[in-house]
Order: structure tokens, then sequence, then C-alpha cells
């Protein structure tokens, strides 16, 4: 009440919404890119939020089925046709390289390439999973690190204008100086509030997606160990 008591006796509406309709054109272009850039943003992480958990729930069930005690063969045939998360998707790449190399011979010399082969095909699966999980990550430390300048280049202008009403007035008075100001202010609001969440979620979603690396890597390194083990078997 106060607050529009006072914005009546400076002679204007200071809601949110007169600020950014009263705002100049560049103040208000970059009002208008902080306010996609936050919605850009929560979309990002929204999604993260959902494919990481669906992520860590196919995980789960996963390395319960790879570590029930069933033939690699049965899940490898089962699981083929529908890989849909990144460890299914490891799993199946190094299957299908292990398949090509049972009827490569048993001389230690054809073991020993057919491992680095199953190693090279894990390691670079898991590099391409990791990445495609890693998407749009960017747009948040983007987000992050740059709303708070572009908010701040709407606070200069807004200040710039200020001052030129001030000049052409030849007036100090506080109606005169305020709507510039309050403009300027709501600019460097917005910055902080793309900025803020923007940071919150690279920070939550990066640790997500390392502490998801670990445990792919830790998989594909496990697989790798029984693969090398059977083809040990194999040589003798």
């Amino acid at each position: 009440m106060e607050t529009e008591v006072a914005a009546v006796a400076l002679g204007g509406d200071f809601s949110l919404w007169s600020l950014f309709l009263r705002a100049d054109p560049v103040v208000k272009s970059v009002m208008g890119i902080l306010i996609i850039a936050s919605i850009w943003s929560w979309a990002v992480m929204i999604d993260k939020s959902l494919s990481f958990g669906r992520l860590k729930r196919k995980a789960v069930k996963f390395e319960a089925q790879f570590w029930s005690g069933k033939p690699l063969d049965d899940l490898f045939r089962k699981t083929r046709d529908k890989a849909d998360h990144p460890m299914a998707r490891v799993f199946t790449a190094a299957m299908e390289e292990w398949a090509r190399s049972k009827n490569a011979g048993r001389s230690e010399t054809l073991v020993i390439g057919a491992r680095d082969r199953i190693d090279k095909v894990l390691t670079v699966t898991v590099a391409r999973e990791l990445e495609k999980a890693e998407g749009n990550l960017g747009v948040l430390a983007t987000v992050g690190s740059a709303a708070p300048f572009v908010g701040l280049l709407g606070t200069v202008w807004g200040i710039m204008n200020a001052f030129q009403a001030i000049a052409i007035t030849e007036n100090t008075n506080i109606a005169v100086v305020a709507p510039g100001i309050a403009e300027a202010l709501f600019a460097t609001a917005l910055g902080l509030v793309a900025a803020i969440p923007a940071v919150v979620g690279y920070n939550r979603y990066s640790a997500a997606l390392n502490s998801y690396a670990v445990r792919l890597q830790g998989f594909a390194d496990e697989f790798s160990a029984i693969l090398s083990r059977q083809l040990d078997d194999r040589s003798k």
C-alpha cells in the first residue's frame, strides 16, 4: 500500500509490467532476452531432472538383470533390439564385438586383439553416451554466467536514460529520475532471476552426470573384466 501511494505521488505506475512497457527499446530488449533465457533454463532443468531420474531407474533395473546369474547371451538377445538407455547400449555394443570375436580363433595373439577391440568399443560407447547425457547443460552454464552481465547492460542503459532526462528537463526531482532508475534496477533483477537458478541447476546436474559417469564407467570396466576372463578361458 505504501509503495502504491509513493508511486502515485511520483506520478507513475511502478508495477513490473508498467516498468517493462515504459522501458527504452534497448532495455526492453534486454528484459525480453533475460525472460526467454530464464524460461529456457527452467525447461532444461526440468528435462534434466526427468532424464537423470529415468537413467538411474533403468540402470538399477539393468544391473539387477546383469548380475542375476543368467547367461549374458540371453540378456543380449533380450536387450539388443530395445536398448533405450546408456548402460544397455554399452552392453550391446560390447556383446556385438564379442560375438564377432568368437570365431576369430584361439591363439594368444587373436585373444589379445579381441580384448583390445572390446575395450575400445566400451571406451568409445561410454564417451558417446555421456556426451548425449550432457546435452543442454551448456545452456545452463551460459545463462548462469552471461545473464548478470546482460542485466548489467540494461542497468547501465537505464541509468544513462535517467541522466539524459535530468539534462533535458534540467530538473533533479525524484519524479524525473525514478523511472529510469527503476527500469535499470528491474533489468538487474531479471538478470539475477535468470542466472541464480541456472547456476544452481548446472551444479546439481553436473554432479548427477559425474555420478552417473562413474557408475557407467564402473559397469564397463567390470563387463570388460568378465569378457576378458572368458577370452582367457577360450584360449586354453
